[in-house]
């Protein structure tokens, strides 16, 4: 850091006088374009159903997705990521749902892309809203298995690929699945579908919403701890973003976001490669709640809470507020 005359000749509130100087020296700005959309997509026709731990987020019938990438592509923000809600009758122990050409965010992908082409989607690769046991892989005897579940995940991402989608996230943390996705991808023809690695994801208290949005809260058995980041560690971050990078993926994810910007900043000084942070269900719910009752301006926390993605080095964001945010920086 270089010196500054002293004071009086060095004043630093000159630069903060007016809000066109403000503007001017402002070191970081939040556009729509940073921007990625969670959506939840749901069976059945005219559907917007409410998650009662996600105030203002809906479950959406594939038709409802389809007008949602419409409202996405004319605020300005770039890309989609679709969840599904799954129903009890579609889950099992093998998560075989998690491949069928014809399940729910494969519909939901092939309707959207078909109607809004300008919009990218994103979607996430992990067993657990398919998976009888809750988990983000296959289980036996208590135990989450590595290898067996990288085949499963491979099938998943592959029937995923073939619907259109843009941008593949496994964010089931198990060792070596980037590499066993991205040589599959180029094997069978996919070789521009990218993958956005959710490289450093903690076993964090922060889910509790996202598992009730699809489905997933009743069916858990146990932690994710055995496949999940201790969040005491940051050195780990690291290592398992190195090794993602080297098996192919493009971007990578930390993820939760805000309890995490120590985490997002290493990643991007360290790397230089395109990083990404998700503002999770948790941290969206409990801006959510605190507005509600009156104890912060929403706005503004939503606001300063993104910004500090930016600041912390992140060149996007997932976030529930996405089109909330995108209309207010439009004006």
């Amino acid at each position: 850091m270089h010196p500054i005359a002293p004071f009086p000749h060095a004043r630093p509130r000159r630069l903060r006088r007016t809000p066109w100087i403000r503007d001017l020296v402002a070191e970081h700005r939040l556009t729509a374009s940073d921007l990625i959309w969670p959506i939840f997509v749901r069976e059945g026709t005219d559907v917007a159903e409410p998650v009662a731990s996600l105030p203002g987020v809906d479950r959406l019938s594939v038709d409802r997705a389809v007008r949602a990438a419409e409202e996405a592509a004319g605020l300005g923000i770039p890309c989609l990521a679709l969840f599904p809600y799954t129903e009890a009758k579609d889950k099992n122990r093998e998560a075989t749902e998690a491949w069928n050409p014809e399940n729910l965010v494969c519909r939901a992908t092939r309707a959207i892309k078909a109607a809004v082409p300008e919009i990218g989607v994103l979607l996430d690769v992990a067993l657990d809203p398919y998976n009888a046991d809750g988990h983000d892989g296959l289980v036996r005897d208590g135990v989450i298995l590595n290898d067996e579940t990288l085949v499963a995940l491979e099938r998943m991402a592959l029937v995923q690929a073939a619907a259109g989608c843009d941008i593949l996230g496994p964010s089931d943390m198990m060792d070596g699945r980037i590499g066993v996705i991205r040589a599959a991808l180029e094997r069978d023809g996919f070789q521009d579908t990218a993958i956005m690695s959710y490289a450093a994801k903690y076993a964090s208290c922060f889910y509790g919403p996202f598992r009730d949005a699809v489905g997933a809260t009743g069916a858990l058995k146990g932690d994710k701890k055995s496949y999940q980041m201790d969040p005491a560690n940051t050195d780990e971050a690291l290592r398992e973003v190195a090794a993602d990078l080297a098996e192919g993926a493009d971007m990578v994810m930390v993820k939760p976001g805000l309890p995490y910007l120590d985490v997002c900043a290493r990643v991007k000084a360290e790397f230089g490669v395109p990083t990404y942070a998700y503002q999770i269900s948790g941290e969206y719910a409990m801006i959510e709640a605190a507005a509600a009752n009156g104890w912060l301006d929403g706005e503004k926390a939503m606001l300063e809470t993104l910004l500090a993605f930016k600041r912390a080095g992140c060149d996007g964001i997932l976030t529930y507020f996405a089109p909330r945010v995108a209309r207010l920086l439009g004006g």
